[in-house]
């Protein structure tokens, strides 16, 4: 099969972002801080949901089974990214020999902190508009990392394989939240070769999103959640409310299908966190430098249902989208 249009879009922002500036040179080598033969790791996270959740705890898990020997300071923004920068500012003080930064805002804070300490980012869509790196092919600088860019083409032809009767698909996101907003691009320019017709709301608060479902659910056939950290904190509330008006749901990533989505055909943020520990061990270990290491998408995907979701919209389990898929657990 041909490069999808996904692909298509992440060349065309490769080629339309300026090269940003970062000299390879002044990337600090590891030097064991914390004793010999242990890196001491500062661990940004943006807030609290599970697949942030899940990124770091793949990332932590990988460290172990790669034998890195890591003393971790985890530190949780809940949310605010002015403590994001925080964070990276007491990462920079301690002088840690990595920084691991889970989502764009916690990744954006530690570039602005330092141009010295290597720094790798996951759960970040386009690392090239968000402004991390230069570009996918050779990112300069002392930033780079795993994105969480996921096969949206194969998700929405989920709803047409689950009814074909489907025209209208409903996203609520973040209208602050960079990721969210190319998401949206994507979507909007994926889904008229497939006969859909893309609806979205935004909101600029969790607690408006409540209100953003229940003003789309009569409006649309499904209900596509992206990898938006706001939405992915209150996925319970988009579930309930679509399946209390017996809409389809596919995901992005698999945690959201732990809260009620329907299915996805995406990624692990467990495993993208593992992939990340990968590129850390390749810095400390191996002496490379972010510059030397390219940004990665997902190495695996795989197919998860919900089976309590599939019954209560009383959908045959027997549907060829869901032979191949993993009941959630």
């Amino acid at each position: 099969m041909k490069k999808s249009k996904v692909s298509k879009l992440m060349s065309l922002a490769v080629a339309s972002i300026m090269v940003l500036s970062g000299c390879n040179a002044n990337v600090s080598k590891p030097s064991n801080v914390s004793g010999e033969g242990v890196y001491k790791i500062g661990i940004s996270q943006l807030a609290d949901h599970p697949a942030l959740d899940d990124a770091r705890k793949g990332f932590e898990d990988g460290l172990k089974e790669l034998g890195v020997n890591a003393e971790i300071d985890y530190q949780n923004a809940q949310g605010d990214i002015p403590t994001t920068v925080s964070i990276s500012q007491k990462f920079v003080k301690d002088k840690v020999d990595l920084i691991y930064a889970i989502a764009t805002p916690a990744a954006q804070s530690a570039k602005q902190a330092t141009s010295d300490i290597p720094i790798l980012f996951s759960a970040v869509t386009d690392p090239v508009k968000s402004e991390l790196v230069a570009s996918i092919e050779k990112p300069d600088g002392n930033v780079t990392g795993t994105s969480d860019a996921s096969p949206m083409d194969r998700q929405l032809q989920l709803f047409k394989d689950l009814n074909s009767n489907i025209k209208k698909i409903g996203i609520v996101f973040n209208t602050s939240e960079p990721n969210s907003q190319i998401q949206i691009e994507m979507a909007k320019e994926l889904a008229p070769s497939m006969g859909l017709e893309i609806v979205e709301v935004g909101v600029s608060s969790i607690s408006d999103i409540s209100q953003a479902v229940d003003s789309i659910v009569k409006k649309v056939d499904g209900i596509y959640t992206i990898t938006d950290n706001m939405v992915a904190s209150a996925i319970n509330i988009v579930s309930e409310k679509a399946i209390s008006n017996k809409l389809i749901t596919v995901a992005a990533e698999d945690s959201h299908v732990s809260g009620g989505i329907l299915v996805t055909d995406g990624i692990s943020y467990y495993e993208l966190g593992k992939q990340t520990a990968k590129m850390a061990k390749e810095i400390l270990v191996n002496g490379k430098t972010p510059s030397d290491i390219p940004p990665q998408t997902a190495a695996n995907t795989k197919k998860v249902f919900n089976e309590e979701t599939l019954k209560s919209l009383g959908l045959d389990e027997n549907n060829n989208v869901f032979k191949d898929a993993i009941k959630n657990d």
